[in-house]
């Protein structure tokens, strides 16, 4: 196929946005979108899909695999949920007040939500949002989104500047990203 590039194996779906960068997401139906900056040529935009083709085929056999066992072992009910997102409300309001006293930040309300592809968020006004689904993670990754979302209380951005503030907290820090980066959609299902 010299001269010709092979097309991807799936469909998928573009969008284009004022972001910045390319993003790929692969939905819990296994349908998957790239989101693109609008001025971004289409082709560009999938010679990155087509690198990250193997990344998409495993992501959708996951979602494959969570719809066939949906309400087997493993993915918890509405009990547990429920269970999971009281416990969510209490430890994510300590980690907050802990962490904005040493990174030297207020923060406004804080909100558990059941978010499908973030796992936690900062508004301008200081407001946080946490994934309830972070309280099946280890200690330190929960540390890390907490983290993570008080230092944009310093800078609302993810610029050099922003991982040195996380990193003067957590010097590790990316130890946390990996883990979410390798089992974060998992948790996603649950």
């Amino acid at each position: 196929m010299r001269g010709q590039e092979r097309p991807v194996p799936f469909p998928y779906t573009v969008i284009r946005s004022r972001r910045k960068t390319i993003a790929i997401q692969v939905r819990q139906d296994g349908s998957v979108v790239l989101r693109i900056p609008a001025a971004c040529p289409v082709g560009t935009a999938e010679q990155f899909l087509r690198e990250k083709q193997d990344w998409v085929l495993e992501k959708r056999r996951q979602a494959e695999e969570y719809r066939k066992n949906r309400g087997a072992p493993g993915v918890l009910s509405e009990r547990e949920q429920a269970e999971k997102r009281e416990e969510a409300k209490r430890y994510f309001a300590l980690q907050a007040e802990r962490y904005a006293r040493r990174i030297g930040v207020s923060y406004g309300r804080i909100t558990i939500r059941d978010q499908k592809t973030r796992w936690g968020s900062c508004s301008a006004a200081g407001n946080l949002n946490f994934n309830w689904r972070l309280m099946l993670a280890p200690e330190f990754v929960r540390e890390y989104v907490v983290v993570h979302e008080l230092c944009h209380r310093k800078e609302m951005n993810h610029s050099a500047r922003f991982y040195r503030e996380v990193e003067k907290i957590l010097p590790d820090y990316d130890r946390a990203v990996k883990w979410l980066r390798e089992h974060g959609g998992a948790l996603l299902s649950a």
